[in-house]
């Protein structure tokens, strides 16, 4: 935990009879009225403390630990953080095995405290998930959502390697192209790159960050992917881990296949609920009288929109695997969203209307799901899956897990199939099968899981807290529909709030009641 006092402008006081006199001369009065008023606005506006840390990296040349500093400055983009946002570049090596070669820039944002110096933690990194997300694009965004935490802490993010302005992998038809045109493409335009964009090369990212911010022990929320490179952090730096927060976690204990398939298992059981609640509660319910027929009525109209997409706004299209996309974006908002995806599957089956489905999932989807174009977040997330991921899988096996999935999910398992071949052809050998996030001796972190979560099922969030360590992962349950749960759920929100601000996790086997309860 970083600390500091704070510097307060004190000057003397001026008596009557002294500020009498000093009128009689106008001179001597326009100059006392001057120092008057800088007196007074020192006097209500206290000075900012910058902390400082002194326990750099290791293995890093001092020309990047000691003999670097973060110069801020107001942002120039995106648009949204031109107004109360800092913006920074961070000195990293490309290859952390040669720290002494090339460097990178790493893009930062960060929004300044609002309390009091003597209250003031450190920083807080946020990740938003992923992988591919722009933490510079994406905080002012999302900002809403963490302003309590204001009062303690500066709230900074940051692009990751591969996104946004830290390394952009390119993976269009040309060197200019944001877009995806596979890994052959990667290749042409990244292939310098794609080796260094990997999860473990980030984590190590974080602990200059966090040394250049100031704070001794690095203070973490992590969402979805976020939990991974907060994981791995805490495993390569146990000493250094302050207050970590790994919210919807990704299972560590799966191969990305596996994740796959209890993703997909996941989604067709929020589905089902949906189903469930629609057919009780909705009027008229496009689903039908249950999940049962809802998954007979989703595959008729899955088959549909495969023969002939419905038109949607703008001029686009929605076929059968946007459909199936666009609906779990509907299912990661939890409750909130049934309404309106009934709303938008109605005018999608009644009317042709792909309009609403493909907007709204758009508007409301998850964090991790959203990204303003034109951006490279189709191109960096399989980049950094597949430097993240070992598995190289051969046609047999890519048959045999596509039709898995396929048997996985009626409704979905068809478009997640697609999934299988993402890393088959990587022209770079991936790091591992599983992460390592084992954190022994690490300060304790907070692992915070939904039981209705979609997008990252819960016995990921057990087996998270569990990988961590004894005495390390400490887990958070939350009975709650969609994809997080911070901070929607109140009971979420104040146990990871006073983790925050006091380092106190609750009790063991803490679970907060919401919507499944």
């Amino acid at each position: 935990m970083s600390g500091g006092h704070p510097i307060r402008s004190r000057g003397p006081g001026l008596s009557v009879g002294a500020m009498i006199i000093a009128g009689v001369v106008l001179v001597a009065f326009g100059a006392v009225g001057a120092w008057l008023q800088r007196d007074a606005r020192g006097r209500s506006e206290e000075p900012r403390t910058e902390f400082t840390a002194h326990n750099p990296p290791a293995g890093l040349p001092t020309a990047l630990t000691t003999g670097q500093h973060l110069n801020w400055s107001p942002c120039t983009s995106p648009p949204t953080a031109r107004t109360g946002y800092d913006c920074a570049t961070m000195k990293a090596p490309l290859d952390y095995r040669k720290p002494d070669g090339r460097t990178i820039d790493v893009a930062l944002i960060r929004r300044k405290a609002t309390g009091p110096n003597a209250q003031r933690i450190g920083s807080l990194v946020l990740n938003f998930g992923g992988p591919g997300v722009s933490g510079v694009s994406e905080l002012p965004d999302l900002l809403d959502q963490y302003k309590p935490l204001l009062d303690r802490y500066d709230l900074v993010s940051f692009d990751p390697r591969g996104v946004g302005a830290t390394i952009p992998v390119r993976c269009g038809k040309t060197a200019d192209d944001t877009g995806y045109d596979g890994a052959r493409a990667c290749a042409k335009h990244s292939a310098a790159l794609l080796p260094y964009v990997g999860t473990s090369h980030t984590a190590r990212d974080l602990d200059l960050m966090r040394y250049l911010l100031g704070d001794e022990r690095l203070h973490y929320f992590g969402v979805s992917y976020g939990t991974t490179l907060g994981a791995v952090y805490a495993h390569l730096y146990p000493s250094h881990v302050g207050r970590l927060v790994l919210e919807a976690p990704v299972d560590p204990t799966k191969d990305l296949d596996e994740k796959q398939v209890s993703q997909v298992k996941a989604v067709q059981a929020a589905f089902y609920r949906f189903a469930a609640h629609c057919a009780a509660r909705i009027r008229p319910c496009p689903t039908g009288a249950g999940p049962k027929e809802a998954a007979q009525r989703m595959t008729r109209l899955a088959d549909r929109l495969e023969k002939k997409p419905a038109p949607a706004d703008g001029g686009n299209t929605l076929d059968a695997d946007d459909l199936a996309y666009a609906v779990s974006d509907y299912l990661d908002l939890g409750t909130d969203g049934w309404s309106s995806l009934a709303k938008a599957l109605t005018a999608l089956i009644d009317h042709n209307d792909g309009g609403p489905l493909s907007d709204g999932a758009d508007d409301m989807g998850a964090a991790d799901r959203a990204a303003t174009p034109p951006d490279n977040s189709r191109a960096a997330q399989t980049a950094i899956t597949c430097a993240d991921s070992s598995l190289r899988p051969d046609f047999d096996r890519l048959d045999r897990d596509e039709a898995r999935l396929k048997a996985a999910s009626p409704v979905f398992g068809a478009a997640w199939s697609n999934g299988v071949y993402l890393c088959y052809d990587w022209p770079f050998h991936g790091e591992r099968v599983t992460p390592q996030v084992n954190a022994d001796g690490a300060a304790p972190v907070l692992v915070v899981g939904g039981t209705g979560d979609p997008t990252t099922p819960y016995p990921g969030a057990r087996n998270m807290a569990r990988a961590l360590g004894d005495g390390v992962g400490v887990l958070l349950t939350a009975e709650e529909e969609g994809h997080g749960t911070y901070p929607q759920n109140r009971c979420v929100t104040k146990a990871v709030d006073q983790y925050l601000r006091t380092g106190r996790t609750p009790a063991m086997g803490t679970v907060c009641r919401g919507t499944m309860s």
